[in-house]
């Protein structure tokens, strides 16, 4: 077999024809994020904030978990608006811990919350968390042929861990970081053959 040619459960082809990465099954909500969303550099202060917030959510959990209860977790959090999170208080969470539209566990929760306040704390220093998060970015580096060649970790999302426990956030360790600098778009690990890959080699 060619070395340069992903494994075929490395790569799945759709009904559509398209080439996709192994992970996004052929769930179409899952699908759509894979294509549309996984991996486009975002420096919206928002969006990040909102991603940091529910990649805590999935700890010990599939993302696809989460996915598909992301309108939920909106509505429940006021839009993830950090000033609103920021301001809950023990009612909040007692209405959260009932929201069958979230996960309810009492430790994410109030992780959302103290996350909320560490970002205006942030931006009361006069800095964004773009430029924080961005402060990060890997180096550019081979593109991955294989899901072996996609790593859990690295020393960049372990330093943004750090940084970012440090300044107050929780459920933030370095796999958690790494799987937000994927999906933010830091660094592109669509693998090598994925339609979506913004730049093949």
């Amino acid at each position: 077999m060619d070395t340069n040619t992903p494994r075929s459960d490395d790569l799945i082809v759709g009904a559509d024809g398209f080439s996709r990465c192994w992970w996004c099954g052929d769930d179409p909500v899952y699908v759509s994020y894979h294509d549309r969303e996984w991996g486009v550099p975002v420096h919206d202060d928002p969006r990040l904030f909102e991603k940091l917030v529910l990649e805590g959510f999935q700890a010990g959990l599939s993302w696809s978990t989460i996915l598909h209860r992301r309108e939920g977790f909106r509505a429940a959090f006021d839009g993830f608006d950090p000033h609103r999170v920021a301001a809950y208080g023990d009612t909040d969470v007692a209405r959260l811990l009932g929201d069958r539209r979230i996960i309810r566990n009492r430790a994410k929760i109030e992780a959302a919350i103290a996350n909320a306040r560490a970002h205006l704390a942030l931006l009361d220093e006069g800095d964004t968390l773009d430029r924080l998060v961005w402060s990060f970015a890997p180096s550019r580096r081979p593109a991955p042929r294989t899901r072996a060649e996609v790593p859990a970790t690295t020393p960049e999302s372990t330093a943004l861990a750090r940084e970012l426990k440090r300044r107050g956030w929780r459920f933030v360790g370095p796999t958690t970081a790494y799987a937000f600098m994927q999906s933010m778009g830091l660094l592109d690990d669509h693998l090598v053959g994925c339609h979506a890959r913004r730049e093949q080699p």
